[in-house]
């Protein structure tokens, strides 16, 4: 069975605006389901690219937090299509749907996934409470 979309609309576009401009200026406070961090790791991303070949590829990522990440993958993917993660060092694995695209650039394409099942601990963070202004909380590392 398919689910709807329930990443709020705008989520993954904060983080994207502010790469562009290699600033990280200040953003305005979103509705998140958990807290978000900024945590660079590899994962092994494989799916379909926008040309319909299958692919497989060692990405990196910018922004995680339970219910997803932001990534920098070469394949230019489309909106909506289904991805699937692996954590390397775990080799646990996450079924994503893709809900935000950047711009293709030199080292890659930014691209937004929404776990369809929330995985708070696929990136080895332990993610904190949100506070009561909706910007996301701190996240630890789970040893």
């Amino acid at each position: 069975m398919l689910v709807g979309n329930t990443c709020p609309e705008g989520q993954w576009t904060v983080f994207a605006e502010a790469f562009d401009d290699d600033s990280m200026g200040t953003t305005s406070p979103t509705h998140r389901r958990s807290g978000r961090a900024f945590h660079r790791m590899r994962v092994e991303a494989r799916g379909r690219a926008h040309n319909g070949k299958k692919f497989k590829e060692v990405c990196e990522t910018v922004v995680v937090n339970a219910h997803g990440g932001l990534l920098m993958l070469k394949h230019e993917i489309d909106n909506g299509e289904m991805i699937v993660l692996m954590n390397p060092e775990t080799l646990e694995e996450q079924e994503c749907r893709v809900v935000y695209q950047g711009e293709p650039g030199e080292k890659g394409q930014r691209i937004g996934v929404e776990f369809l099942t929330p995985a708070p601990r696929f990136w080895g963070l332990e993610f904190g409470e949100l506070s009561t202004s909706g910007v996301g909380g701190d996240a630890t590392a789970v040893h």
